[in-house]
Order: structure tokens, then sequence, then C-alpha cells
């Protein structure tokens, strides 16, 4: 499991508080990121959080200016379910003089979302749609034209805040095509919809919004 923090809606003054809570259940990655964090502050969100954790930070950014080599490692995404090229490849190559020069474990991410009942910051941000939950079958020619480039990850995303998770039909279609792992994230808020996630074939669930909004979430769904 992974907990999504961003450093929008979480302030430094708040990160001990957090991370306190974190490190007293079995949660295996940190992820940090936003669809529109200030340059800078990434860096410091995550240096803060390194000085009270073992526990690994890998970024999950919404842009290049979001890099930083405080974190342990970069989820590369290449935003798979959307035709604008900005999130398709120019901000990678905006990525690759940092990237070049850092020790960051670079992991090549292919990702999908999918709708979750809610406009997303993720869709605003790159004025891209998400796939319907009707259409299965694209979901999964996405994900395995995204295993086919080379992707080490796929990554099924309903979006921050969504109402309606990725339903497990989809993520079993996925897994049952997919020889690469595939994480889900988006919309998760119960103990029930954590269990469907991993059985119908998730190798890493990400839970955002709903520790935003109650810290004490953990210790209900673990």
């Amino acid at each position: 499991m992974a907990i999504l923090l961003d450093p929008d809606k979480l302030s430094i003054a708040q990160i001990s508080k957090t991370i306190a809570q974190i490190n007293k259940n079995n949660i295996d990655y940190i992820f940090v990121g936003g669809s529109t964090v200030a340059i800078g502050i990434t860096a410091n969100f995550i240096k803060k959080i390194k000085e009270i954790t073992q526990i690994p930070v890998v970024l999950f950014p919404g842009d290049f200016s979001q890099l930083t080599n405080n974190a342990d490692g970069l989820l590369f995404l290449s935003l798979l379910s959307g035709r604008n090229p900005e999130y398709l490849i120019e901000q990678q190559l905006k990525s690759v003089p940092f990237l070049r020069k850092s020790a960051l474990e670079i992991i090549s991410t292919g990702y999908i979302l999918i709708d979750g009942g809610v406009e997303t910051a993720v869709q605003r941000v790159s004025n891209t749609a998400p796939i319907p939950i009707s259409n299965i079958d694209e979901i999964v020619e996405t994900a395995i034209a995204g295993e086919y480039m080379g992707k080490q990850l796929i990554y099924l995303e309903a979006g921050s805040g969504a109402k309606i998770p990725v339903n497990e039909s989809i993520t079993k279609k996925v897994s049952a095509n997919s020889t690469i792992p595939i994480i889900v994230g988006g919309g998760i808020r119960t103990k029930k919809q954590l269990e469907n996630a991993y059985n119908s074939g998730a190798d890493l669930v990400v839970i955002g919004t709903a520790f935003e909004e109650n810290n004490e979430i953990l210790n209900i769904l673990l």
C-alpha cells in the first residue's frame, strides 16, 4: 500500500503528525505529488518527511518542476488515456536534463485516468478526458499498449476525490492481460473497496483523499 501526500493540501507544519500515523501502520511507500504544486515546495516537503521516516518516498509529479533528488524514486508518468502531447512526451522531455544527473530510481509508468464520477484536477490540468468505466476494452488495450511500449507499471487512476473507485472488473481484466505490476488509486474509502482492489489484481493500492480527510482511516482499512 502507498499513501499519497499532496504538498498543496498538507502543510509542512502538519507533516510530523501525519507521518507518525503512517509509521504506525504497514505502509510500503509514500507517494508525493499534486497537479499544481508550486516550484520548490516538493523538495522541502520531502526533506521533512525523510527526517522522520524510513519508508521509501516516491515522486508522483504533476509536472517536471516537482522533481527533486530528496526522494528515493520517481514514477515517470505518461498519460496514456489522454491525447495531449504535453503529458504524453513534452513534460518527460523537460525532465531529462535534471534526471540525467539524478540518482533517483526512475520507474516508467503508464498512467490511465478512468472516470471516477467527478471532474478531477488531472482532467483540468492536463485538458484530457478520462476513459469511461463502461469502455473496458479501451482501458485494457491502453494498458497493453503501455506494456508494449516498455512501461514497467500500469497505474489505473480514478482521480483525487473520485466518487467511484476503479471497478474491480476493470482491474481484473487488465491484470489478466498484463504481465507488469498494476497500481490502483482514487476513491478508495472502505476496507471492502481496498480488498476488492487487491482481490481483482492490484499489486499496489494508493490511498490519498480518504487519508487527507481522516488520518485515522488506516486503523479501519488495515
